[in-house]
């Protein structure tokens, strides 16, 4: 089975289109199934007290939720992203934070929708997914197994995967817990993933080899770049080596019955005879 990556955009590209095309050539130069967005209503987001706190950014210095809206693309946009996929020949989604953003999503002809770990807990996003008939994907990091079995017993009314992650940003090797992505598997019966956010390659890769079908990683053109989530994504030679290492093993695999090889056969005259 082919592994889905997707390679995270989310608010990646600092509000620049520009910056956004770049990253979407970079995912389909390196091999990756989709890109992915995080869209959001900021009034609704963003908490009441948040709203009117100042903060330093790379326009100048303004309100928290003047940012917010400076970094969130609106429909003019995703036309446009939309568009550019196309001729790409890549999918995209987004992860609807609000109900008004799901909405949003609607009008785009998306392969799935992805529910962010942040998230998990909000049945009322849930059930409203599962209601459009698309795929929801969710992700699973900071939750308790009792906190997915709830927003599970609401995804199985539709079709759905699950996500393993870590929401530490980046995540430590010792608290990724891999072998999470088997009892999921195990208790859930479904098809099951894993969103990365640890600086290495190998443990996504890894990730694969036990078991997830579908892979996340945020993806950037510059890690020292202004913004909460360059630091642990993923650079463009790093996503060409992550996407290859993964074909690679998906080839390597093999389907576990031991025997002599078409390329063995010659090998074994030769040297028994």
């Amino acid at each position: 089975m082919k592994t889905h990556i997707i390679a995270e955009i989310g608010i990646n590209h600092n509000g620049s289109l520009e910056t956004c095309k770049k990253l979407i050539d970079i995912a389909t130069m390196a091999g990756c199934d989709s890109v992915k967005f995080q869209k959001r209503n900021p009034d609704v987001c963003v908490p009441e007290h948040q709203k009117s706190v100042m903060r330093e950014t790379p326009w100048g210095e303004m309100t928290y939720l003047e940012y917010k809206y400076k970094v969130e693309f609106e429909k003019p946009e995703y036309d446009e992203i939309d568009k550019h996929c196309k001729e790409r020949g890549i999918e995209w989604s987004a992860s609807p934070w609000d109900l008004d953003s799901l909405e949003f999503l609607a009008q785009y002809d998306i392969p799935y929708i992805k529910i962010p770990s942040a998230h998990l807990t909000n049945i009322p996003l849930l059930e409203a997914s599962v209601a459009t008939g698309k795929r929801v994907i969710a992700s699973t990091g900071m939750s308790t197994l009792e906190e997915i079995d709830k927003a599970v017993e609401v995804l199985k009314k539709g079709d759905f995967a699950l996500l393993h992650c870590n929401s530490t940003y980046p995540a430590p090797l010792e608290e990724l817990n891999l072998n999470c992505i088997k009892t999921l598997k195990e208790r859930y019966n479904c098809e099951v993933g894993y969103s990365g956010h640890e600086f290495r390659l190998g443990t996504t890769v890894a990730s694969v080899y036990l078991g997830a079908t579908i892979l996340e990683r945020h993806i950037t053109l510059d890690r020292t770049m202004w913004g909460s989530d360059h630091l642990s994504s993923v650079e463009p030679q790093g996503l060409i080596k992550l996407v290859k290492g993964v074909r690679e093993l998906e080839i390597s695999m093999g389907d576990g019955v031991v025997g002599v090889t078409e390329g063995e056969k010659k090998v074994r005259k030769k040297l028994r005879g």
